[in-house]
């Protein structure tokens, strides 16, 4: 199976690409963050053991996260690829993954990062709208046009953290962990950083001729 993750600062649209570009490749889109909200609504033992933590204010260990997303992998193997978004975050987060699918026989493809300018970063994190419903972003004009999501109908609403000076502490944050998680990757050969800059369109373009 063709195992790709997608590495962006929060604002550089990873989420937005992953989904466009899982369904022009015919792969499979595994967001970290729907899949525990799926498990906690089944109330499964995983999905027990992320509310547990998530309950308490902690994050969810590396081995509970890795075992979510091989086991919904495993589940998609007629799809011949999976994008992951929103896992791994950390360099920890990374070599369990990749011990965890060296286990069974698979190795990470490719890794796309997707780079954009902080500035552009904070533009676009202070003019985010969310979806209550299946969170899809959109931008103050769509807010302006319509206050329903045009995917779920679900209320358009801003993330209180979306204001530019607490965007560039979040973005502070990000860099520092991802930082070394980006080497790891460049190191192994697999890491293709991609201009995020532009329309939705152009940037799936040069993700396309990435991963190809």
């Amino acid at each position: 199976m063709y195992n790709a993750i997608f590495l962006g600062a929060p604002g550089a649209g990873k989420g937005t690409q992953a989904a466009v570009v899982a369904e022009r490749m015919g792969f499979a889109h595994l967001a970290t963050g729907d899949l525990f909200r799926k498990h906690i609504a089944a109330g499964d033992e995983l999905g027990r053991r992320v509310k547990s933590y998530l309950d308490k204010g902690q994050l969810v260990p590396d081995e509970v996260t890795v075992a979510m997303v091989l086991g919904r992998m495993g589940q998609l193997a007629d799809k011949g690829g999976v994008i992951l978004d929103g896992f791994p975050r950390t360099l920890s987060q990374a070599e369990a993954l990749d011990r965890a699918l060296a286990a069974t026989g698979g190795a990470v493809s490719r890794v796309v990062y997707l780079a954009v300018p902080e500035a552009e970063l904070v533009k676009r994190l202070s003019d985010r709208w969310i979806c209550r419903g299946c969170q899809a972003p959109y931008t103050a004009a769509d807010k302006a046009a319509s206050n329903a999501c045009r995917r779920c109908g679900g209320e358009l609403y801003q993330r209180t953290d979306d204001t530019p000076e607490t965007v560039k502490k979040r973005l502070e944050v990000y860099f520092k962990e991802t930082s070394p998680l980006v080497e790891y990757y460049r190191q192994a050969g697999i890491l293709a950083e991609v201009d995020g800059t532009g329309d939705v369109s152009e940037v799936t373009g040069r993700i396309a001729a990435a991963l190809s």
